[in-house]
């Protein structure tokens, strides 16, 4: 597996180096797919054209989690007014 990553990782350097780097990033895909096991035939078969990448400056602790987003449509409720704080109907009986 070992000579496959170093004979994918200089067809690589040799398609960059020739200006042609879609052929080098589908190379440089494949090396990870084989890099986290995948097994040669179904990274060779492998379609990674949809995926991207992580943001730079979004790699530290937590940031992979998921944002939540609210649904189509969906406002935000009123805030409550400050100044009915404390007025009940009932009223409390003083000490």
């Amino acid at each position: 597996m070992d000579d496959t990553i170093e004979n994918l990782r200089k067809a690589m350097e040799d398609a960059a180096a020739a200006m042609d780097f879609e052929e080098a990033r589908r190379l440089r895909d494949r090396i990870n797919l084989l890099r986290l096991g995948a097994d040669a035939d179904g990274a060779a078969d492998a379609d990674t054209s949809g995926l991207t990448r992580q943001q730079p400056g979004r790699m530290g602790l937590g940031t992979g989690r998921q944002s939540v987003e609210p649904p189509a449509g969906w406002t935000r409720p009123k805030k409550p007014d400050p100044m009915t704080r404390g007025r009940n109907r009932r009223r409390r009986e003083e000490p």
